[in-house]
């Protein structure tokens, strides 16, 4: 069946999987979660084992999976992590369908967690194909107000090739920084996630692979967030 979709907005189950009565549960959940990986164990028995010991669904599966990690990993992460005034005069490379589909999500009223690591994560998917929705070119913008905002020396975004309408969210991206006069390159690659974590530059990201290995990253989804949509709820998965 066809993607229709023109938001990148919440599940119709999701205002029940999230209310606020469930955060304690899947606090608990990530916290088991968090101990089963720091023990080495295979993340994907884990989350098994931690999902059916709390009766969750698939959904919410999914959101325990993004928002915990092993200590070794928070610890990383942590380490690793620029603050808002190592970004001023620095080029910045960015995860650009982590980053964007996250802020799109937030534009749309869909469901945004705050993962033990601090980082801002969204629960869209996509299975090789991007479908561009109303909130992306605001999003994209969005993002654009708040790297000039940080005084960000240049933006380079990376697209993964192989998924569909890489090329036209690339049109779209160098459309917005050209009608403000942002200097960003778009750049698509085979694999995103491997070029980035190799970068010794500042790098924009999520992905938990991707902030396990990399050098030094800036968590511009949760800024963004916090600059430009300061009302947006935050369902906060962590103690």
């Amino acid at each position: 069946m066809p993607d229709r979709r023109t938001h990148r907005g919440r599940h119709p189950e999701d205002d029940r999987l999230f209310a606020p009565t469930a955060w304690p549960m899947l606090c608990r959940a990530v916290e088991d979660l968090s101990w089963l990986l720091t023990g080495g164990y295979a993340e994907k028995s884990a989350l098994k084992l931690v999902g059916d010991h709390f009766q969750l669904n698939e959904r919410q599966r999914m959101a325990v999976m993004r928002c915990a990690c092993s200590d070794a990993s928070l610890a990383h992460r942590r380490r690793t992590e620029a603050a808002e005034v190592e970004v001023r005069d620095q080029p910045l490379l960015i995860d650009g369908y982590n980053v964007l589909t996250s802020i799109e999500a937030a534009l749309a009223g869909g469901v945004v967690l705050e993962g033990r690591d601090g980082c801002y994560r969204d629960m869209a998917s996509m299975h090789g194909t991007f479908r561009q929705v109303k909130e992306t070119m605001p999003a994209s913008e969005l993002i654009g107000r708040v790297l000039a905002d940080l005084g960000v020396a240049g933006a380079v975004w990376y697209l993964d090739r192989p998924v569909s309408n890489s090329g036209r969210l690339r049109t779209t991206l160098l459309a917005a920084a050209g009608g403000h006069g942002w200097s960003w390159q778009v750049e698509l690659v085979a694999d995103p996630d491997a070029v980035l974590a190799a970068s010794e530059a500042l790098i924009a990201t999520a992905d938990s692979v991707v902030l396990d290995r990399c050098t030094r990253w800036f968590n511009l989804v949760r800024q963004a967030i916090a600059m430009g949509l300061p009302s947006c709820p935050i369902v906060r998965l962590h103690a």
